[in-house]
């Protein structure tokens, strides 16, 4: 079965593919098809999700699966939230994740608090107009550092530290974070859910 990702993000379809890897789905980003980014309106991760994977499927003509993540902080009201991938844009920078990193450290400068979560929605149609869409919701706690450490990941991976491994998202493995990740926790809710409900695997 052919699974296109509503992404454009390369990073993001290596981490799912391997997520995904026990179903034996051939996951494709929606790029390689030649499918334009959706809109993301909405305020919330999920909504935004359920956009992406319906104009993914389509233009695909096929099953799709979007995940809307992001970075919510608490002291910021859950900012920078859905907007977390166009953070910097919001101030007058460019969008890049040096720019949005940058951004978030001044908005945290002198505050104490610094709890967040990394959250994902991950959402999968069987078509566009799938009325059953399965919904999959994870969070990843930690704190916000004082500067970035670590090479690796992407987005806020060098800021968010997670005190349970005492390391930055940047500074672990790919095997530990798929292991760990707010990814990885939807990812898990939505296998169990297309192998009951889409008889996958």
């Amino acid at each position: 079965m052919r699974l296109v990702l509503a992404s454009n993000n390369g990073k993001k379809l290596l981490e799912l593919q391997t997520l995904f890897a026990p179903l034996g789905l051939e996951m494709v980003n929606q790029g390689a098809l030649g499918i334009a980014e959706a809109d993301e309106p909405h305020p919330t991760f999920v909504e935004n999700a359920l956009a992406k994977a319906r104009h993914a499927a389509l233009h695909a003509r096929c099953a799709a699966i979007a995940d809307d993540s992001g970075l919510c902080v608490d002291a910021l009201d859950g900012a920078p939230g859905v907007l977390s991938a166009r953070y910097a844009t919001l101030f007058g920078q460019g969008k890049s994740d040096a720019a949005n990193n940058r951004m978030l450290l001044q908005k945290m400068q002198g505050v104490s608090e610094r709890r967040a979560r990394f959250v994902s929605a991950l959402v999968a149609v069987r078509s566009a107009d799938d009325p059953e869409p399965l919904v999959a919701m994870g969070r990843w706690h930690g704190e916000i550092g004082h500067a970035p450490v670590g090479d690796g990941g992407f987005g806020y991976d060098p800021l968010m530290f997670i005190s349970a491994l005492g390391r930055t998202v940047a500074e672990l493995s790919a095997d530990v974070k798929n292991a760990h990740s707010h990814r990885a926790i939807a990812s898990q809710q939505m296998l169990a859910a297309m192998r009951e409900e889409w008889r996958l695997g």
